[in-house]
């Protein structure tokens, strides 16, 4: 049986914190505020992973009050989720999700976020699709005040 899950998520930007989409640090002048790393990409990526699996969202599994999450990498997010697919026994078909800002460009960025989202969940690289586009100036976005993310995904179970 194949099932479909969706996934979306939204960080504010604020000077003083690293960037990190896709698991890469990207460099510019702001980061995404967050508990975790604040990776807007993989926690689109972890909901729509979780949703296909008919499991609660995210924050369930990694809440922003347990502090073993502090500053925690969002990889290890994606790599818990491959466990609790393995355990369901769950593959993870496909992956397809965009990443929208204004600044900066991800596409010199996108192979290497390809393949550590890959490594995480013990998928190909050519299993996942990313995306970036701006929203064209407008709204918090648009103004450069945060990120978002949405992804879909594919799981088939055995």
């Amino acid at each position: 049986m194949n099932r479909v899950g969706m996934g979306y998520d939204v960080h504010q930007l604020v000077t003083g914190r690293k960037l990190v989409l896709g698991g890469v640090e990207i460099p510019f002048e702001k980061g995404l505020d967050g508990h975790s790393d604040a990776d807007v990409l993989i926690h689109a990526i972890a909901d729509a992973l979780l949703g296909a699996m008919g499991e609660t969202d995210i924050g369930h599994f990694f809440p922003n009050t347990d502090p073993q999450w502090k500053g925690c990498s969002s990889l290890v997010f994606l790599e818990q989720i491959r466990v609790l697919a393995d355990k369901k026994w769950a593959n993870i078909l496909n992956i397809d999700a965009t990443l929208i800002g204004e600044r900066p460009k991800i596409s010199p960025h996108l192979q290497e976020m390809k393949s550590k989202i890959s490594k995480a969940l013990g998928i190909t690289v050519d299993q996942i699709g990313i995306k970036a586009t701006t929203n064209e100036r407008i709204g918090f976005i648009g103004r450069e005040e945060g990120m978002a993310a949405m992804a879909v995904a594919l799981v088939d179970f055995k």
